[in-house]
């Protein structure tokens, strides 16, 4: 439906054969480049959906929306796809905007994997083989709730720079936000829904997107009824060293995990497993973890066995982690006797190593002197005094 013109640039001018140049007369300059600006289309179909609590006779519509600079010249061309109930008042039906996170990412997951009416059968945790794929009706879709309108970011999926719009004018924080509220209000101006309930639906990093774009939407005089954040991360410095925030979350989640591969003792039910882990990791870990170096070595020993018990991983491996056990060294240290590697977005799905070494283990060893740096294969540098 919309297609991608390549560009031709015009040719250098050029001085007329056999006169030469004034002096100080510099070269011909090219034209701006530009991208041929397409119209805004769609493409309409008719559809039911009866996988929730009632029948939804919906109309989905695939399109494009063109958004625009400071200078009103269309800059953008953005993709969406949208379902809405037939037969419904505007002002009286929700409609929610969806994108994913990435930042860099089309709005794929949320829509064929997630809330759209039809999704993509998988065989999870299996490995789904190649083509052809299967869809169904989706009964986790929200369409009984609200119309849907899944939004490509700029520059993913077949959202488009046109005109005399570049990367520049996008890829940035405040940029992103600029392109998703144009986009939002051309959407809502088009097709008449000032006056519907409106809702944000973010994923990942579409929950930092999300926070931004409520604020310049209701800045700008547009307001919204609600706001739902998906994998949240607000505050990314929450990673930062010294900060323990991370650690204590992941532990019930690790605990999960464990328990679906048999790596621990448990007793009881999973939710059951589960539960112990948080009580654990909000009360006498996290009181551990505030005490920094000043904790007891006792105590130090005492927690890093219970710690073990939980999450499946040897005692020797969370004292050298020093208690503090990120997800991405979970993924590898679990499974490594087995010579495997745990999914990073879902970890029933494990992934073959091609070595029980790995790189992983090898960055969480203690390092004692620039001998052993060496004999790891990778360097440190020492900054400061």
């Amino acid at each position: 439906m919309l297609a991608l013109v390549l560009m031709v640039m015009p040719a250098l001018s050029q001085a007329p054969e056999g006169k030469q140049r004034a002096a100080g007369e510099g070269e011909a300059k090219k034209d701006e480049t530009t991208v041929p600006i397409p119209a805004e289309t769609s493409s309409v179909t008719k559809h039911e959906w009866a996988a929730g609590g009632r029948l939804v006779h919906y109309t989905a519509t695939a399109g494009n929306l063109l958004i625009r600079d400071d200078q009103d010249k269309a800059n953008g061309s953005i993709f969406y796809v949208a379902y809405t109930e037939d037969g419904v008042e505007a002002k009286s039906r929700p409609v929610t905007f969806f994108y994913n996170g990435g930042p860099g990412a089309a709005t794929i997951w949320l829509h064929m994997g997630s809330f759209g009416p039809v999704r993509v059968v998988t065989k999870s945790p299996e490995a789904t083989g190649p083509a052809p794929f299967e869809w169904v009706q989706n009964q986790y879709s929200l369409l009984d709730k609200s119309d849907l309108v899944f939004i490509d970011a700029p520059l993913t999926g077949y959202s488009r720079a046109v005109g005399k719009g570049t990367v520049k004018d996008f890829a940035g924080t405040d940029q992103d936000i600029k392109a998703f509220e144009k986009f939002i209000v051309r959407y809502i101006t088009a097709n008449q829904r000032w006056n519907s309930p409106k809702f944000l639906f973010g994923e990942s990093y579409g929950t930092t997107r999300s926070a931004g774009l409520v604020s310049a939407l209701q800045n700008d005089g547009i307001e919204f009824n609600g706001v739902t954040l998906l994998s949240s991360i607000l505050n990314y410095n929450r990673r930062s060293p010294g900060l323990d925030y991370e650690a204590i979350g992941y532990i019930p989640s690790f605990a999960a995990i464990a328990y679906h591969y048999h790596k621990v003792k448990a007793n009881g039910s999973l939710a059951e497993w589960v539960e112990q882990a948080r009580v654990f990791a909000r009360g006498p870990y996290a009181e551990a973890l505030q005490q920094g170096d000043k904790l007891p070595a006792a105590e130090f020993d005492t927690l890093a066995a219970k710690l073990a018990t939980i999450t499946g991983l040897s005692v020797d491996y969370v004292k050298e982690a020093r208690l503090r056990i990120s997800a991405t060294r979970f993924r590898k240290e679990l499974l490594r006797g087995d010579e495997r590697t745990l999914g990073r977005y879902d970890a029933r799905f494990m992934g073959w190593d091609v070595d029980s070494a790995g790189r992983i283990r090898v960055m969480t060893r203690r390092i004692r002197g620039s001998a052993e740096c060496m004999s790891e294969r990778f360097t440190i540098t020492f900054r400061g005094s």
